[in-house]
């Protein structure tokens, strides 16, 4: 990313020299010339520099990019949660009658079911715990909080207790300083928001992105993956051999 800067910035001001031959730049547009110094200064967009990754194998490559896909496939959804909470909000906000507001929440709560349950019971169980844990990444709440203030604490403790049926959890938070798979989580949006492959929306929680990011050094852990996966085929071959016994 270093070295792809470098010659971006080099090739530009190759390219603007040339330029000035023939003709003054406009001093309204974003760079000035120093005449007596006979410099150009060119005002570029920031450029952000995340840490290179360090793979410990192979191996470890291709689960960070499984991973990847899972975190791709879910922030949309928080995403659209966000937005669709903070319309609601607003629209709450100006509605004085309790039974129309009441009738509201069930409106806008029926047409996210309509917009999002044929999708979400298309994920796996670690694409819906990351959409829990990035939903409140996204509204600053979990999705249990959310639940409890729109519909009810009753609605709340239902829902989370369907939830833990399938080991999953509506009162997950987002914590990347401290817990890897969260600190991945950011990894692989913050990369993606740079490449301009995710919208970048900003979050409710206050979350200093690139000095955790630093902090890891470009650390890869997915050890915890590479066991689930292990459980897994240990699963699958005592199954085939029942099937033959």
């Amino acid at each position: 990313m270093r070295k792809l800067f470098f010659y971006f910035f080099v090739a530009t001001s190759l390219f603007v020299d040339a330029q000035i031959k023939d003709t003054l730049p406009n001093f309204n547009d974003e760079y000035f010339l120093v005449r007596d110094g006979d410099s150009l200064m060119i005002k570029l967009n920031e450029v952000s520099v995340l840490p290179k990754h360090k793979f410990k194998s192979r191996i470890d490559v291709n689960y960070y990019y499984w991973f990847k896909k899972k975190v791709f496939k879910a922030y949309p959804y928080a995403v659209l949660a966000s937005k669709r909470i903070d319309s609601l909000n607003a629209r709450l906000g100006r509605i004085e009658s309790k039974s129309k507001k009441r009738k509201y929440v069930k409106r806008v709560q029926k047409y996210l079911e309509e917009e999002l349950t044929d999708q979400i019971k298309k994920m796996t169980k670690t694409e819906g715990r990351l959409l829990i844990k990035l939903i409140h990444r996204q509204t600053g709440k979990t999705v249990f909080q959310n639940i409890k203030e729109l519909r009810s604490g009753w609605k709340a403790f239902w829902y989370n207790t369907t939830a833990n049926i399938f080991s999953l959890s509506l009162k997950d938070e987002y914590h990347p300083e401290t817990e890897n798979e969260d600190y991945l989580v950011e990894d692989v949006l913050q990369r993606a928001f740079i490449d301009e492959t995710l919208e970048s929306q900003v979050p409710k929680l206050n979350i200093d992105s690139y000095q955790i990011l630093e902090s890891r050094k470009g650390e890869v852990n997915v050890e915890t993956y590479k066991e689930m996966f292990a459980k897994l085929r240990k699963k699958r071959k005592r199954k085939k051999k029942k099937k033959k016994k």
